[in-house]
């Protein structure tokens, strides 16, 4: 019994703690130049693309960023940036896609991935609302995924998958 309060409080502190304090080796392992390959859907129903692509990553403990691009049927190739800044407890930035119009990113880490809410630019699939999560699966290897809602079955669909290496 006598122990079990200083463990209590322990814990308590720990979670009160901001992500910087409690995850901030995370931000920076995402550091350097990523290639890897996946599948992209343009819209629900339509047929993955097959994609390649390269990134550039730079930040530190409290902040990301990522540009780069990818290509798709050999022809082709769309430029892709993400910032992450750190606020409070969570993540807030900003996801440029092939639409080239920026949309809001926000969300939280939990162990070793982000996990984000998207507001898009513009209506997609039926709505302005997906999720992305960034995975570090393995030192060097680091997977990029998206998900979104089909508006005619309300089930989620993968709509981007890319699996990175360094």
């Amino acid at each position: 019994m006598r122990f079990r309060r200083p463990i209590i409080a322990c814990i308590a502190s720990l979670l009160s703690l901001p992500v910087s304090a409690q995850e901030s080796s995370f931000l920076p392992t995402l550091k350097g130049s990523w290639t890897g390959v996946g599948t992209v859907v343009t819209r629900i129903g339509a047929k993955p693309i097959n994609v390649t692509c390269k990134f550039d990553m730079s930040g530190g403990r409290t902040a990301f960023s990522m540009d780069g691009t990818c290509r798709g049927l050999l022809v082709v190739q769309r430029k892709i940036s993400a910032t992450l800044q750190e606020s409070g407890n969570g993540y807030r930035g900003t996801y440029t896609g092939p639409s080239g119009q920026p949309s809001t990113l926000s969300g939280r880490q939990s162990g070793n991935r982000i996990n984000l809410s998207v507001r898009w630019a513009r209506v997609i699939n039926g709505d302005r609302t997906a999720n992305m999560t960034i995975e570090s699966r393995s030192a060097g290897s680091l997977r990029l995924q998206t998900v979104d809602k089909d508006p005619s079955t309300g089930k989620t669909v993968v709509t981007s998958s890319i699996n990175l290496t360094r």
